[in-house]
């Protein structure tokens, strides 16, 4: 399975880009146990899985971390574990009597990962916070916008799961290969404000060259070309255009009747308001459907916007497998692919404690140890 197949990852429960870090390194294959809180767990096992599509693929075991023989469990887990993450904010872990000191004087190999907002320290460390509020103050929020209007949240992509899960996926990757190097283990300081900032590089590089310029609607790729947005179609649909190139641009005005018309240069930013509305004009003249009969096989470079809910059902998607159905749910299938290690979902999420028993044996605690750690409360 997957090329982390043999790597075990300890994942303290949280919300967010924490628990897409670890569907990510959980679809590659690596063993994660979920420790979850024990109040948690309910009274019965429900039939049916979580919803928490996050969470798929790991084991979960209950603990109760202000209870000390919990604490103790959770250590002799990473002692035998290669990595760890979390996701509180700073020093609750260190309050918890497991924070990296502890870990790495347990395990010197551990790779020990954290995910916060604003980082482990500066001004901001110890404030809640949320998506918007990191891409806000990144530099990230601000350019998207269309002209005379606010910005718009682009859901919670570009600071929890962009910015955040995934640079802390990486993050630990990287020190996973050091580590097997070295034998020794290092802290991942993965805060969601620098992710956000490191996926706008592109732009500091137009600031710098002059290619980008101030101003809401005023450059090709935050809405101001004409070539490069989304337009509303005759049945209330949208389509996308990005026809940067020159050749691709040629091709979107022969298929769309405008090229034996007299134009202005493509890049004349003071004619784009005027382009847009004649393209807008054109676009509402046909459905979605028909634009897709129109450009589709073309290098116009265009794609339908499909709704979340209509994205497995496109022939793309289903070619290519995109999708997958666990237990009853349809889901993105993992990303990227690998040619030899091919990953995949390793089960559905895990209610809270589901794993607890087996995970105990794992650790030698079972039998009387276990009973007696399940009757002082510091596992469920």
């Amino acid at each position: 399975m997957g090329p982390l197949e043999g790597i075990r990852i300890i994942e303290f429960q949280g919300i967010g880009p924490g628990p897409f870090c670890g569907m990510i390194l959980s679809d590659m294959g690596a063993d994660i146990v979920r420790i979850d809180r024990a109040a948690n767990v309910p009274a019965e096992t429900p039939s049916n899985p979580p919803g928490d599509l996050l969470a798929r693929g790991r084991r979960s075991i209950a603990l109760d971390l202000k209870n000390p023989e919990g604490v103790e469990v959770a250590l002799q887990l990473i002692e035998g574990a290669d990595a760890l993450f979390e996701g509180f904010r700073p020093g609750v872990m260190e309050r918890l009597g497991l924070g990296p000191d502890v870990c790495l004087e347990r395990n010197p190999r551990i790779v020990y990962g954290r995910m916060t907002g604003w980082g482990q320290e500066g001004p901001y460390a110890k404030m809640a916070g949320h998506d918007i509020n990191y891409i806000a103050l990144a530099g990230a929020l601000a350019p998207i916008a269309r002209k005379g209007q606010a910005p718009v949240p682009p859901l919670n992509l570009v600071g929890d799961f962009g910015g955040g899960g995934m640079y802390l996926a990486v993050g630990m990757l990287g020190a996973l290969l050091e580590a097997q190097r070295t034998g020794k283990g290092q802290v991942v300081d993965a805060a969601m404000v620098d992710g956000a900032s490191s996926l706008i590089t592109s732009l500091h590089a137009g600031l710098a060259s002059g290619f980008w310029n101030r101003g809401r609607a005023s450059n090709v790729l935050d809405t101001g070309a004409h070539y490069y947005d989304a337009y509303e179609t005759l049945d209330g649909k949208y389509i996308a255009l990005g026809s940067i190139e020159p050749q691709f641009y040629a091709e979107l005005l022969e298929l769309t009747g405008l090229k034996d018309q007299p134009l202005p240069p493509q890049n004349d930013r003071t004619r784009w308001p005027e382009m847009k509305e004649r393209v807008a004009a054109i676009v509402r003249t046909k459905t979605r459907a028909e634009w897709e009969d129109v450009f589709e096989g073309s290098d116009v470079c265009f794609g339908p916007v499909l709704e979340p809910w209509e994205a497995p059902e496109h022939p793309h998607a289903k070619a290519r497998g995109a999708f997958k159905e666990v237990a009853g749910v349809v889901q993105p299938g993992p990303a990227p692919r690998f040619s030899r290690t091919e990953s995949e979902i390793q089960g559905p999420p895990a209610h809270p404690g589901q794993h607890t028993d087996e995970i105990l044996s794992e650790i030698g605690l079972n039998g009387p140890k276990a009973q007696a750690l399940k009757n002082c409360g510091a596992v469920r």
